[in-house]
């Protein structure tokens, strides 16, 4: 596979969105407790997808009247399809070739003596002299709901206090204190499962927080992949080329060289706090829940470093889209790994709803059971995945909703191509939250709906002229009058 040549760290990504008239730079003041997230937020609510931009604030305030010396980036990862495609510098065809080689091409990082991240270290006694947390201009992301400033595209390093596995996930991070975070991984996250092992063990669990890395880097953590797979090496395998990491100061862990900031601590296993509430990607706000703590050990960062915020809240978000861009292809290396070529595509319906419980398969299927059993191989993929499976011909186009209507509608007999799958966890889903609350009728489990909306008969043909006398039409010149 051919690469163009990788960004060599976030600074270079985003003089490549300025190229490209992708950002936008505020040099007004602006607070970001109040009005950061709320002017991007418009724009996911007027604006087509090819007018969004990434935002580089640069003025940043708080309510207090802070002034901060750190821009803010935000819709800077995926605000679109086309500043993904930047970040990866390759085509929107070209995505899912990307990923699928990745997966089979993991390119091992590559440990290195020093690097950007390094040029300011807060540690010891001068740990909290710059404030620790609060050095950086942290946005609240849904004003009016959450409780405080969030750490939304922080990656979360951390590894297996048995094998050494890593893992790098992206997970929200309340901000306390000067030296005091949450952590919401929740279930079945392989950080919260590293803390599991740790609590039995009776010790904390190490972990170390990137803000500011390489596109790919981000990509990678935001993706759900096999537990024995290091994101950092997915990344890797990306870029065509591995990325440098440096060593942790003050944990056994190492961290991308050119990062602009890196938190590190350690989750003790031995106490929880409450945490929330935070507008959710689901579509609503996560009340607040036992969590765990990040207690601040150290502070590297670059200098003048630039803060990265994802946001999230209902679709269509920047959260849906950067998992979006990589996870139907995933759920279809999935599928073909399990025995079913028969799948030519998966459609996760973005933005209709948010990422995972809307899935369609566009089969070209080999008898009457195939749609079963590829549905059936689809929610084994994970318990967030699949809560209405819908299989469809390879004639009908699956990210149209109205198309996959019209397949359930004239190619499916509910008391015959309908089966409920119970006894699924919840996942993060709002009737999750809800279920166990007193006001709720909804039972405390869930379910799945699958439907195979495919023919079982010689159909006649589709009532529209054929394709020749359609083409023939669009040619006529109607004095700039345009049909399509």
């Amino acid at each position: 596979m051919q690469f163009a040549k990788p960004y060599k760290d976030l600074r270079e990504f985003i003089a490549a969105l300025e190229e490209n008239g992708k950002l936008l730079r505020i040099r007004r003041e602006i607070n970001k407790d109040t009005e950061l997230h709320p002017l991007v937020r418009w724009q996911f609510r007027g604006l087509k997808e090819e007018d969004r931009k990434a935002f580089l604030f640069e003025n940043v305030t708080d309510s207090r009247k802070t002034n901060y010396n750190s821009p803010v980036l935000v819709g800077g990862l995926a605000a679109s399809a086309a500043i993904y495609c930047l970040g990866l510098r390759c085509a929107p065809e070209e995505v899912a070739d990307r990923w699928l080689y990745a997966m089979d091409h993991l390119v091992e990082p590559e440990i290195v003596s020093t690097g950007p991240v390094m040029e300011e270290i807060h540690k010891g006694k001068n740990l909290l002299s710059h404030g620790g947390f609060g050095e950086f201009p942290v946005p609240i992301s849904t004003p009016g709901f959450d409780n405080g400033p969030y750490i939304t595209a922080g990656h979360w390093i951390t590894k297996d206090p048995e094998t050494g596995q890593r893992n790098v996930g992206n997970y929200r991070g309340l901000i306390k204190g000067s030296g005091l975070s949450g952590i919401m991984s929740g279930t079945p996250q392989d950080l919260s499962r590293h803390w599991e092992k740790c609590r039995e063990k009776g010790i904390p669990l190490e972990v170390a927080v990137a803000v500011g890395t390489v596109p790919a880097v981000s990509f990678a953590a935001t993706q759900k992949v096999p537990p024995t797979m290091d994101e950092l090496a997915l990344a890797g395998g990306l870029l065509g080329e591995p990325i440098k990491l440096v060593k942790c100061q003050t944990v056994d862990l190492e961290v991308p060289a050119t990062a602009e900031i890196v938190f590190e601590g350690i989750i003790p296993t031995n106490y929880l706090e409450e945490e929330g509430p935070f507008g959710e990607s689901m579509g609503y706000v996560d009340p607040r829940t036992l969590s765990g703590v990040l207690e601040l050990t150290c502070v590297m960062h670059r200098k003048k470093p630039i803060w990265v915020s994802i946001i999230s809240q209902v679709t269509p978000s920047e959260s849906s889209k950067i998992k979006a861009m990589g996870m139907a292809t995933l759920i279809h290396r999935h599928l073909r790994q399990r025995g079913f070529p028969s799948v030519l595509e998966v459609s996760l319906m973005e933005p209709l709803v948010n990422l995972r419980p809307y899935v369609v398969l566009r089969m070209k299927k080999r008898d009457d059971q195939d749609p079963w059993g590829a549905m059936d191989a689809l929610l084994d993929y994970g318990d967030r995945v699949g809560k209405l499976v819908i299989a469809v011909d390879d004639d009908i186009n699956p990210h149209d909703p109205v198309a996959v209507t019209w397949a359930i509608t004239h190619r499916s007999q509910p008391h015959k191509d309908i089966k409920v799958v119970g006894n699924r966890p919840f996942g993060a889903t709002p009737i999750g939250m809800v279920a166990t609350h007193p006001s709720s009728r909804y039972d405390n489990a869930e379910s799945s709906l699958l439907i195979d909306a495919t023919r079982k008969a010689d159909f006649p043909p589709l009532s529209l002229p054929k394709r020749e006398y359609m083409e023939k039409a669009r040619e006529i010149d109607l004095g700039g009058a345009r049909l399509t």
